[in-house]
């Protein structure tokens, strides 16, 4: 039997107030901050677009290298207590790979459509 059995309590009723804040679900602890930090990154990739295609592709990679990193501090068991306190949420990893992936197929559209240079002309 569980613990709550051996202190004799009852289960929770449905009307019951929330859990305490300590008690909330573990989502709670994850971070959520890439995520407007790769809409930035997307979002100026397209707008130097315009000027030269190796800024959206070095804005790509950049993005992509990040989520590769946000995944190994996702993985790593070490990470929340080493140099973390917070975990990136899932969510926030995928939005950084759909970034990078945006601003590839940015670029391939710009490369094949002869809308963009490579070399800004000055």
């Amino acid at each position: 039997m569980g613990p709550d059995a051996q202190q004799g309590s009852r289960p929770r009723p449905r009307d019951a107030p929330p859990l305490p804040a300590s008690r909330a679900s573990k989502e709670s602890r994850r971070s959520h901050a890439a995520i407007p930090v790769a809409v930035f990154f997307v979002v100026l990739g397209v707008f130097l677009g315009r000027y030269s295609l190796l800024l959206p592709a070095s804005l790509g990679v950049t993005l992509f290298l990040s989520g590769f990193s946000l995944l190994g501090t996702r993985i790593n068991p070490l990470s929340p207590h080493f140099y973390l306190t917070k975990k990136p949420a899932w969510s926030a990893i995928g939005v950084v790979f759909l970034g990078a992936l945006v601003l590839f197929g940015y670029t391939y559209y710009l490369w094949k459509s002869h809308l963009g240079t490579i070399l800004p002309h000055l």
